[in-house]
């Protein structure tokens, strides 16, 4: 096991012997209720639910209501760190719809969404469990009720730390947690409406105990770090607000948390971890090694000589001691880091484009040992994600996965499905390069970036931004401006602290931060921060922003070596999508009665069809011929006939007094014999026969819709005396010519837990 990787622990006894959880149901129920900024209300209530649980809490403002329950079991065997499971599930019928397959209406695996809410609440509570804690402990929270504006994230960290303060076990809080935005005039918004978050430059999530931070997590359109500043400090004064009404309800329950004895370890094992661990040996060789993580578990077993009866877990927690403790000390006395780098200084940068032939953009970026391939790949409006959740379905044009496979530290381990920590990077470095992609109108592919790390020691997440900025030019994609990410680190022993620049994988398991900051040249696209203290003070969060700016230019720089802009072409192997805007009344006309029109265009040329509720329509094929074909026999079917344009026409069918000609597609027009030549026509076979394509002028669309048209294209029969011209069409000769009417437009449902099919038929798209 690599010290990156978890921290180890001993099991200690705990001290009291009432176990957390029993005679819940004579515990009084409380509540209490706040506003932040004066604007919202938010109500807490203790223990209304779940009396066995160990604590539970339910949150409201507005509509939205969260449930949190807190339970703990006994320690498991052999375990060296916190078994902490935070567990965070939609329930459908909080929204009031009923969704998911049309075989299993129920509430299935987590979404990505949930997964991410889970690590906000877990990165929040986790850093105030006391150091040698190991009991089993779950948390579990629910949104129970949602309204359409207030968003259940801030609520459920807010539930989750109530729940838990409501409780015996040993935890060091409470915390408080908001939304922070702002508005188009600079002001700070807490805890914005949906409504609110649209026109937001600033989406900051902040949580933390009393006067300190915690974590953070944040998408911003070029904010400076002033402004990430002002916006951290106002919402920490709303977070004191609630961490205060928490501890008041705490308190009225008088419920006295559980006490941990400090760890212990066997004389011998320590004397034998003193006598035999050349710490500055080990420290030497990972330098060597360009700074690869340390294997306890190798260490482990040269010191112990595979005697059984020695107890592994407390051998390991020793050694990881030793070695935090010799690289903590080298950091805070002497200012130099363990790689020989100084305090602000990067690892050596480098990075290649167009590695893979295939791929529509591809790049490799490398920071030292951390190495992350980055792909592009461009596809269809279509083929955007359709996401169903508690308030129905959205879709989302631009994805960015993340994944880490064991050997990317050496080390054999399973492969699966990804993981809540990559499910977290990729969504981190989506919110960090979403600011700066193009509008779907100016290019309205689907975007799908993948990030393959292929070898990892510290701050993939921010390499995998990195690397993806160089992809995503490498691939044409038009975006604003170049963005970098790297992440920063702390050391701190309580009374003096160090901000270290591109932490490595060592600094970041042995430290006491992760702080995550991406950019362009101009401000802060994204931050995510996570701390292993009770918090961090504003002036370690001042430095550590302008520590970040400064790598942050120098790696952009560093990039622009490589490439400086978009590339002008897409790649070959990239669809081409072409868009035209129709009325959204001539949608039916395109489709036609279940598909009958749009399907032939589709299948005869390969192209994708997509059309949207307000007539925007995109067109994807390889073959970029076959793509402008699509759009000319699009435009026609929904193009107005014009008086006095000229049209290229097949000759339908003869009657005795002129030719039907079909202009546009599905309409046609009457060239009557008085309009085939300057002479007199007795029998219009004598100038034209079915099948023909012939050159015909609109005069007059008549007050019945009917066209008129003329041979005679420099000519205006509508002006002649209508007393002179030749005979019009007698009556039966009317009811030859055919109706203009077009299919109608196919209903769509809006109806909350409408079916995919029914809620999206406007964007049809055949192809299977």
């Amino acid at each position: 096991m690599r010290t990156q990787a978890c921290e180890s622990r001993s099991h200690p006894r705990i001290l009291n012997t009432l176990r957390p959880g029993h005679h819940m149901s004579q515990n009084p129920s409380l509540s209490t209720t706040i506003s932040l900024d004066g604007t919202q209300d938010i109500t807490i209530e203790a223990n209304r639910f779940a009396p066995q649980a160990a604590g539970s809490a339910l949150v409201r403002s507005g509509d939205t209501v969260v449930f949190a329950a807190v339970v703990s079991g006994k320690p498991k065997a052999d375990v060296d760190f916190f078994p902490l499971t935070v567990e965070y599930r939609e329930k459908h019928y909080a929204g009031g719809i009923i969704s998911s397959s049309r075989f299993i209406k129920r509430e299935s695996r987590p979404s990505d969404n949930e997964i991410l809410t889970a690590r906000l609440i877990d990165r929040s509570i986790r850093p105030l469990f006391p150091k040698g804690f190991y009991d089993d402990v779950q948390v579990i929270v629910s949104p129970l009720s949602i309204d359409q504006e207030s968003e259940p994230e801030i609520l459920s960290i807010i539930a989750a730390s109530a729940a838990l303060s409501f409780s015996s076990l040993p935890w060091e809080g409470p915390i408080g947690a908001v939304r922070v935005g702002m508005d188009d005039k600079g002001h700070f918004l807490i805890n914005p409406t949906n409504s609110q978050k649209t026109n937001s430059k600033l989406d900051l999530v902040v949580s933390g105990a009393q006067g300190s931070i915690a974590m953070v997590e944040a998408g911003a359109h070029e904010v400076n770090e002033s402004t990430v500043l002002e916006a951290l400090d106002h919402g920490q004064k709303n977070i004191d607000l609630i961490i205060k009404a928490i501890s008041d309800l705490a308190a009225k329950l008088g419920k006295s948390k559980l006490q941990v004895e400090p760890e212990k370890f066997d004389a011998t094992l320590v004397k034998l971890v003193e006598d035999k661990l050349d710490v500055n040996q080990i420290l030497s060789d990972s330098k060597t090694n360009g700074g690869e993580g340390i294997n306890i578990s190798n260490l482990v077993d040269q010191l112990i000589n595979d005697d059984q009866e020695i107890d592994r877990i407390q051998v390991a927690k020793l050694i990881d001691d030793r070695i935090r403790n010799a690289i903590r000390s080298q950091l805070l006395d002497k200012n130099t880091r363990f790689d020989g780098r100084a305090i602000d200084e990067i690892r050596q940068l480098s990075s290649e484009v167009s590695l893979l032939p295939r791929t529509h953009g591809s790049a490799l970026f490398m920071r030292g040992l951390t190495h992350v391939l980055s792909t592009v790949t461009l596809a269809s409006p279509g083929s955007e994600q359709l996401i169903e959740g508690m308030k129905g379905e959205q879709t989302k044009r631009y994805m960015h996965h993340y994944n880490m496979p064991p050997y990317a530290t050496g080390e054999p381990g399973r492969i699966g499905g990804p993981n809540r920590r990559e499910i977290g990077h990729g969504a981190l470095a989506e919110r960090a390069l979403e600011p700066v992609l193009p509008s779907q109108d100016q290019f309205s592919y689907t975007i799908r970036v993948v990030s393959e790390v292929l070898s990892g020691n510290g701050s993939t997440s921010q390499a995998s931004v990195c690397g993806s900025t160089l992809a995503l030019m490498d691939a044409g994609v038009p975006i604003k401006k170049p963005v970098a990410g790297i992440a920063m680190g702390l050391i701190t022993d309580g009374k003096k602290y160090i901000t270290l620049t591109d932490i490595a994988g060592l600094e970041d398991h042995f430290g006491d931060m992760d702080f995550k900051v991406a950019g362009t040249v101009d401000g802060i696209t994204a931050i995510q921060m996570d701390v292993k203290v009770t918090g961090v003070s504003a002036q370690v969060l001042k430095d550590a922003l302008e520590q970040a700016r400064v790598g942050r230019l120098a790696i952009l720089e560093n990039m622009k070596k490589t490439i400086d802009q978009p590339r002008s072409q897409l790649s070959p192997f990239a669809p081409r999508v072409v868009t035209l805007q129709i009325d959204p009344t001539k949608i039916g006309v395109v489709i036609g009665p279940g598909g009958k029109t749009i399907r032939p265009i589709q299948e005869d040329l390969d192209v994708e069809i997509n059309i949207e509720d307000d007539g925007l329509v995109s067109i994807t094929g390889t073959n970029p011929e076959n793509v402008n074909q699509a759009k000319k026999m699009i435009e026609d079917l929904t193009a107005e006939v014009e008086v006095g344009k000229v049209y290229s026409g097949k000759v339908q069918r003869i009657q005795p007094f002129g030719a039907f000609v079909e202009i546009l597609p599905g309409k046609d027009g009457l060239v009557h014999v008085s309009n085939m030549g300057k002479e007199f026509v007795s029998d219009p076979h004598q100038l034209v026969k079915e099948g023909d394509q012939v050159q015909v002028k609109v005069f007059e669309i008549d007050s019945q819709g009917r066209v008129n048209l003329t041979m005679n294209l420099d000519d205006n029969p509508a002006s002649r005396d209508r007393t002179t011209s030749p005979r019009r069409e007698s009556r039966q000769d009317q009811s030859s010519r055919p109706s203009q009417t077009r299919s109608s437009r196919p209903r769509t449902s809006n109806k909350p837990g409408a079916t995919r099919n029914e809620s999206r038929f406007s964007r049809f798209n055949d192809k299977r």
